[in-house]
């Protein structure tokens, strides 16, 4: 399994994965060409040290798998450094293949490397499965979240 970061080349396969699911395709637009906003949000992610957007890639060096880790340093924990993760997805012809697993045995790696104390992620309450594969890789509701969307 290779880990490499995300390159342009590879958004309309990334976004495509975005979109593959009930809840992505009412906030994703999946078309030919990729709409430019897309584009914009990489150039924002890549310019900014405490984003990492990634790809998990097959032997012939497609995309199948994607996820984004933030480096977020703060005051509490003496200064310490969260790694959160988000836009985990497994293209559907990989899922049940053990690629998450092995993802997130790679992201807890790259966050010890980066100094962070703890991992954390959301999940939609929609996404029942997802909870459950987060749970048995040892991750907890230990937090009540909340979001206004704006």
């Amino acid at each position: 399994m290779t880990i490499r970061p995300v390159t342009k080349k590879d958004l309309p396969a990334i976004v495509e994965m975005l979109a593959n699911d009930k809840l992505g395709r009412l906030r994703e637009v999946y078309q030919t060409p990729l709409p430019k906003v897309y584009y914009e949000a990489y150039e924002r992610i890549i310019a900014d040290k405490n984003q990492e957007l990634l790809t998990v890639e097959n032997e012939e060096q497609e995309p199948i798998a994607t996820f984004q880790l933030s480096f977020i340093p703060y005051l509490t924990y003496q200064g310490g450094i969260r790694c959160q993760v988000e836009n985990v997805r497994v293209r559907d012809d990989y899922t049940g293949k053990g690629i998450g697993r092995q993802m997130f045995e790679w992201i807890i790696n790259r966050a010890k490397k980066k100094g962070a104390h703890v991992v954390q992620l959301t999940s939609d309450k929609q996404r029942p499965d997802a909870i459950r594969f987060y749970e048995k890789l040892g991750f907890s509701a230990s937090h009540e979240g909340m979001k206004l969307h704006l």
